[in-house]
């Protein structure tokens, strides 16, 4: 798809991390972006900004675990713009769990499939119906993650199982606009191949009350800085990606019509075959065993 001047992108999760850096290059491509956050006072901030350089933008609070206000997102988007070319399902978070999956809290699973899996699955119903009608070109870029699109994650799996789960529901929305011929492209993107510095180690501070904890959390670490501090100060090597190269391989990969938005990695690439090879062979997922499990 050929990204040009004029056109309009909607990003959720935009207030902060990956989703604000792909708004910030599509602005700087010349596009309006469409904002949406369910952290109203970062958002602000974030249009604000954004306009400051320039930016054609229009910000709306909004929880994707919510249809309603996902719908209305869209009928807000084509009311103030009349089309829109780029949706970036890109809102998530980590549910906080911990512990044996037998010993999860429901909510915990609850509020992570309603932000990470049934909010990709709103922005789809809400958007792309529209956006194949106009005939027009366009491209969705669901944001997944290697702790679950790669290779599961033991130590985060909830937030792994939900991650998973977007991988196959972009396969399955591909196939279903080549059936149809549609003008609209989709691509699954997984952020890397480092750790990004965003928002999702503190998730908690947008968990909504309905889907509250009912028991205090064991992790000493409450912040992605707590966590690096000691990470450092065990000797271990901490290693971040820019969230501008993130949006620079979402801006590549929508031109080029690409489906796996995926970096080079060593990693990644040994746990992609460790997995496939584990498949094919009908062996024991040994590639699972490098993880810390204790």
């Amino acid at each position: 798809m050929e990204l040009r001047a004029g056109q309009v992108a909607v990003v959720t999760g935009a207030a902060s991390g990956i989703g604000l850096a792909m708004a910030r290059r599509f602005a700087a491509e010349g596009l309006k972006v469409v904002l949406a956050d369910v952290e109203g006072t970062a958002l602000d901030k974030a249009a604000a900004d954004l306009r400051a350089e320039g930016a054609d933008v229009h910000a709306r609070v909004v929880d994707v675990g919510v249809r309603e206000q996902v719908l209305e997102l869209a009928e807000s988007a084509y009311e103030v713009y009349g089309a829109v070319h780029v949706l970036c399902n890109n809102a998530g978070v980590g549910s906080g769990a911990e512990g044996r999956m037998w010993e999860h809290e429901p909510n915990d699973w609850q509020w992570a499939f309603a932000v990470n899996v049934w909010g990709v699955f709103h922005g789809i119903q809400a958007f792309v119906p529209r956006m194949i009608k106009s005939g027009q070109p366009g491209h969705v870029v669901n944001t997944s993650s290697a702790d679950g699109g790669i290779a599961p994650l033991p130590t985060a799996s909830v937030y792994a199982v939900t991650k998973a789960a977007v991988v196959t529901m972009t396969e399955s929305l591909y196939a279903h606009l080549k059936a149809e011929h549609a003008r609209v492209g989709a691509s699954v993107l997984f952020p890397g191949p480092h750790m990004l510095r965003t928002g999702l180690w503190e998730s908690h501070r947008n968990r909504p009350a309905r889907y509250a904890k009912q028991r205090p959390r064991k992790t000493p670490y409450r912040s992605l800085d707590q966590w690096e501090a000691a990470m450092r100060a065990a000797g271990k090597e901490v290693r971040f990606t820019p969230v501008e190269e993130v949006a620079g391989l979402v801006v590549d990969g929508i031109r080029a019509d690409r489906f796996w938005l995926l970096p080079a990695s060593d990693h990644s690439d040994a746990l992609i075959r460790a997995r496939a090879h584990s498949m094919l062979d009908r062996a024991n997922p040994s590639y699972l065993e490098s993880f810390i499990l204790d």
